[in-house]
């Protein structure tokens, strides 16, 4: 039988890294004179290189951003890190009773990877099985780091399951015709969205490994058509 796989994004659903990143980023836009609310910032950043969220800023100041301002983003974001954050709920026990092979492949590089996943702790879990787009040089909604996850680790893509929370990365998912498990905690309001891109959708991390179960034991093919 083939190798099956298990591909987590990490930011957002290895670990709970998006809120705080959305908070620093909209204190930072605030003192550009841009004013996001908690809910927009997220939903401006989640899942996309910061150089893409960066250039739509400046865009909506009609100007440059200073110099300094995304490593001002990732210094504040790496304080708010080292004291507040945590594993998303639930998160840590389901990859303890994984089975399945299982890796994370995320936009973030890799730096920001494993300091995110060392301190919840979880970064022992993965090892060498952590892929970065900035590594391959494609990131999501391009399909090609969950190909370059699959390929390095032996599976083929109708046998992989992505866990994301975000739109480009159910994109991503479905472009690269893997089954797509949606992460949308009732407070994100995302569901209805991944959903509309092909992921089925759950709002807690206890739900996932009956979904892989479901997924494991039917049709690959059918969940990756969805």
């Amino acid at each position: 039988m083939a190798k099956h796989l298990v591909i987590f994004d990490c930011d957002g659903v290895l670990v709970d890294s998006e809120t705080l990143s959305s908070r620093a980023m909209r204190e930072l836009a605030a003192e550009e004179g841009l004013d996001f609310s908690p809910v927009q910032a997220l939903e401006f950043i989640r899942g996309r290189k910061v150089a893409e969220w960066v250039a739509q800023l400046e865009v909506r100041l009609g100007r440059a951003l200073p110099a300094g301002f995304v490593p001002e983003f990732r210094s504040r974001s790496a304080a708010l890190f080292a004291t507040e954050l945590r594993p998303v709920p639930h998160v840590k026990q389901v990859i303890d009773d994984l089975v399945l092979p299982f890796c994370t492949a995320s936009s973030a590089p890799r730096e920001k990877i494993l300091n995110t996943l060392g301190l919840t702790g979880l970064l022992s879990s993965f090892e060498d099985r952590i892929y970065s787009a900035y590594e391959v040089g494609v990131w999501k909604p391009d399909p090609g780091l969950f190909l370059h996850a699959a390929a390095d680790l032996g599976a083929p893509a109708r046998q992989c399951a992505v866990v994301e929370d975000s739109l480009v990365g159910v994109q991503a998912g479905t472009a690269a015709g893997m089954a797509v498990f949606g992460y949308a905690p009732p407070e994100s309001g995302t569901a209805p969205t991944l959903a509309a891109a092909g992921a089925i959708t759950f709002d807690s991390m206890k739900l996932l490994p009956g979904l892989l179960d479901q997924w494991l034991t039917g049709d690959s093919a059918e969940f990756a058509a969805r």
